[in-house]
């Protein structure tokens, strides 16, 4: 059974029993888990987890659901790959990319909904539903479809074709809404209400939000049981970015790793970064934003985890950086061309970041860095099109020595 034993408020700190809510009914602050460490404590080993299944559920212990094979579909531990040639670039000598592309609906949405989908189950519930800025959207129609129920996505009209495309194709009903997707959330949360479906990021939040904590175990397992001294995450909520520290700071917590000298690096693109912003102005109250972004994945204007994102930045001594919006496609092709990664739109916003922090100094050249890439760009690909410049030629050697003599000049 899950190690957990109650969901507690995060500002009065009351506490609930573990069903789907997510909202304290005194003071309306957000609930998440309460976790029986003492438990995880007897048993949590780097033996055990390195026996467990090449999935994000080999750190079972620390998560808020029980597994189960019928809503699995490989999940997480996804490649940290080594970057040599954009790290001469920058000139840093240890950076590496935390792949979450990879993932079988191509977005670190599957950890998180992964925990959310079994947790719906063992609760009751025979949908799914979701919000979405369209990566959430694929990882809810997948997972219903691999557990044989019903599944509802709510998006945004103007969604990028490959994302609705991407969700479309496991058969969800796909709800498009004139708005944006603070338009879609309030509006999920008025149905919440009235239909009795596990909405992943809405009544079963607190559990969907702590799959976001694998990123940061696996992080620690493959750097050989130790964390990075600097980590930069794209944010939309600030969830996944809270969660990576937690994380980390759990595993130092039941020495797994010795400490946590992570700085933790929000990244966010100017079209819609509430969380970055405020961070650059020192103030902790995140004011809403109306998003107009090419990041679309990121576009969330009024993030709920935005306050306690800026904590952990203030705990972790890291920063949060706003990059131009035309820096987001660069981002993109920096990665595509230095390291064979293909990212999407909150990639290119990492990458920029990350340019922009290592040639300011804030990361130095030792210093180990991880950059989370949470999204495959075959998904969002009209940003960076205009690569796309083929040479023309007749199949003859003649007609192809001339183009590229012609390209050359």
């Amino acid at each position: 059974m899950a190690n957990i034993t109650s969901l507690r408020c995060r500002e009065c700190s009351r506490e609930y029993p573990v069903q789907a809510i997510n909202v304290c009914e005194y003071c309306f602050g957000p609930l998440e888990v309460v976790y029986d460490y003492e438990a995880i404590r007897k048993v949590a080993s780097r033996q055990r987890i390195e026996r467990g299944p090449f999935s994000m559920w080999r750190y079972a212990d620390f998560l808020p659901a029980d597994y189960n094979p019928r809503i699995d579909i490989n999940a997480g531990f996804t490649p940290l790959v080594r970057c040599y040639n954009l790290a001469k670039q920058l000139g840093l000598k240890e950076l590496w990319i935390k792949n979450d592309s990879v993932n079988p609906s191509y977005s670190f949405k599957d950890r998180v909904v992964a925990v959310a989908s079994a947790k719906a189950l063992e609760l009751g519930f025979d949908t799914l539903a979701c919000a979405s800025t369209g990566n959430l959207a694929c990882a809810v129609a997948a997972h219903a479809a691999r557990a044989g129920i019903k599944s509802f996505v709510f998006i945004p009209s103007d969604l990028e074709a490959g994302k609705v495309l991407g969700a479309a194709i496991y058969g969800p009903t796909v709800v498009a809404i004139d708005g944006n997707y603070d338009d879609v959330n309030r509006l999920c949360s008025e149905l919440a209400e009235t239909y009795k479906w596990a909405f992943v990021n809405i009544n079963v939040r607190p559990f969907y939000a702590d799959g976001s904590k694998t990123l940061g175990y696996e992080v620690a397992e493959q750097l050989g049981w130790r964390a990075p001294v600097h980590a930069v995450v794209p944010a939309a909520s600030g969830a996944m970015f809270t969660k990576i520290h937690r994380g980390l700071t759990e595993f130092a917590d039941m020495g797994l790793i010795d400490g946590v000298p992570t700085q933790m690096h929000l990244a966010q693109a100017r079209g819609c970064a509430p969380i970055a912003t405020a961070f650059e102005e020192g103030r902790f109250v995140v004011k809403p934003v109306k998003p107009n972004s090419v990041a679309k994945s990121l576009a969330i204007g009024n993030p709920a985890d935005g306050y306690y994102a800026l904590k952990t930045i203030e705990a972790s001594r890291g920063s949060g950086t706003v990059v131009d919006e035309d820096e987001v496609a660069a981002g993109m092709k920096l990665l595509a061309q230095t390291e064979g990664i293909f990212a999407e739109t909150a990639g290119g916003v990492a990458i920029s970041a990350l340019v922009r922090l290592a040639r300011s100094g804030r990361i130095k050249p030792d210093e180990p860095t991880v950059v989370y890439i949470t999204g495959n760009g075959l998904k969002t690909p009209d940003p960076v099109a205009g690569v796309v410049k083929p040479l023309r030629i007749k199949p003859t050697v003649a007609s192809f020595e001339s183009a590229m003599a012609a390209r050359v000049a």
